[in-house]
């Protein structure tokens, strides 16, 4: 949609950190421009362990509306775990299966690794953050946010991941993100963990 012609240019500058990835995606750059943040078909994976610093200095400025974080099996537990490390949060984080919640279920039945959701505090009024590694279609995302509301009624509910790669399928966004990026349908990042404990990401194709 065009813009309005009274509507003043966005400057990078008066946008928060955590909106400033947005914009550069909807911006013009040159090809090759070192401030991109939105890259194609990486050929060398970003380090998981320094998006997850990323991605808490994103959130610290929040902690002040004493935010709950919930992480989306199975990588999004790792990292809401790695956050709660990071930002030195007392409380346990909660973990959320989908698999119940899926709008496939129907077609596709019971996942073979399903766990269970553990949510260890009162959903009820509270500030939650849920988190994730891939941002693709948005439907996990909208199945995690139907089975939280099986708990009660949160204040609010933020998006952080690692990565968005695009693609999206319904009317979702995440809040913080570390990194965008544009693959083909056949191609998958996966988040793995060693046996340090240390997160990776490795590509899969379909």
């Amino acid at each position: 949609m065009p813009s309005p012609a009274c509507a003043k240019p966005v400057e990078a500058a008066n946008l928060p950190s955590r909106y400033l990835m947005l914009w550069r995606r909807n911006s013009s750059f040159k090809p090759g421009s070192k401030a991109r943040t939105m890259s194609s078909h990486p050929e060398i994976l970003p380090d998981a362990e320094a998006q997850c610093r990323h991605l808490a200095d994103l959130i610290r400025p929040q902690l002040s509306r004493n935010p709950a974080l919930v992480g989306i099996y199975s990588g999004g537990a790792w990292i809401a775990e790695r956050l709660r490390e990071l930002l030195d949060l007392p409380e346990e984080i909660g973990l959320i299966d989908v698999s119940f919640y899926r709008d496939d279920f129907a077609e596709k039945g019971l996942h073979p690794q399903c766990k269970p959701t553990v949510i260890p505090f009162d959903v009820e009024g509270r500030h939650l953050i849920l988190v994730d590694d891939v941002l693709y279609t948005g439907r996990t995302t909208r199945a995690a946010i139907n089975e939280l509301f099986d708990y009660g009624r949160p204040a609010s509910i933020e998006l952080a991941v690692l990565v968005d790669r695009g693609g999206r399928e319904l009317p979702v966004a995440a809040t913080y993100g570390a990194w965008a990026v544009e693959l083909n349908d056949h191609e998958n990042l996966v988040l793995g963990k060693q046996d340090d404990g240390r997160l990776v990401w490795r590509m899969e194709n379909a």
